[in-house]
């Protein structure tokens, strides 16, 4: 296997394929490096490709009729997006930004399709992916339909808890860095609004902010708040030590 490739086998979709089959997609594939703020891809931009973003990371999200960005989605190294380019041919619906310097790969759609046809796993795998996407787009709605700006930020920040957190001594630190415009666009709301609501959720001790990055001091408390059972409060593993990223090699 290529040295440049070596990501496609950490890819969970990818971990089952045998080496003849990783080298076809390696043949087939491309890598690209961008910038942060800059476009992965647009709406208008034709979807033929299935990407797999090996370091950085990228945002999922719509632009709404009256100028405001609405988050979908975070994608994290080892995660495919733009999977929609399996099952329909034609235009992207959203735009891909990458918040942080990013490496991605560009894998034909019908190469992930013939896998899906060799591989059972890979096809369960993302039948998976689009279902726990579509739950979380559901679950987001919801709470955007039917809870307040301040229950709906603090079922954000629960939320990433659950994909980003470290506990320790009962708190959890949210290992992801967002500024309160990201929270805003995320939670449909404004920064301005979103900046004052965690300032009341600081000063009545149920988080603290340290450097840019959110403390939650009491996450049952703050589920209680939203009516979640303390019983459903997932399981956060604790705090360790980062491990060390292997570098990018660049452009294929």
């Amino acid at each position: 296997m290529s040295e440049q490739f070596w990501y496609l086998k950490r890819c969970d979709l990818f971990r089952q394929l045998t080496d003849d089959q990783v080298a076809r997609l390696e043949s087939r594939s491309r890598s690209r490096r961008f910038n942060r703020n800059e476009l992965v891809y647009l709406p208008s931009d034709r979807s033929e490709s299935v990407l797999l973003l090996t370091s950085g990371r990228v945002k999922i999200y719509h632009i709404t009729s009256d100028g405001k960005q609405a988050l979908l989605a975070l994608i994290e190294p080892g995660e495919i997006f733009g999977e929609l380019a399996l099952f329909e041919s034609g235009k992207r619906e959203e735009f891909a930004e990458a918040m942080l310097a990013s490496t991605v790969v560009a894998i034909p759609g019908n190469e992930i399709q013939r896998l899906m046809e060799e591989h059972a796993e890979v096809s369960l795998g993302v039948t998976k992916l689009m279902g726990l996407r579509r739950k979380r787009v559901e679950r987001r709605l919801k709470s955007l339909l039917f809870r307040s700006n301040r229950q709906r930020l603090i079922h954000l920040l629960l939320d990433l808890a659950e994909s980003y957190g470290q506990s320790a001594d009962g708190t959890v630190a949210i290992g992801i860095k967002l500024s309160h415009q990201d929270l805003a666009n995320i939670i449909g709301s404004t920064r301005e609004t979103v900046t004052v609501l965690l300032g009341e959720l600081q000063s009545e001790r149920l988080l603290e902010i340290r450097r840019r990055q959110i403390i939650l001091l009491l996450p049952q408390a703050m589920a209680r708040e939203i009516d979640i059972p303390v019983a459903d409060w997932p399981t956060v593993p604790p705090a360790r030590p980062k491990p060390s990223h292997e570098t990018s090699h660049g452009f294929l």
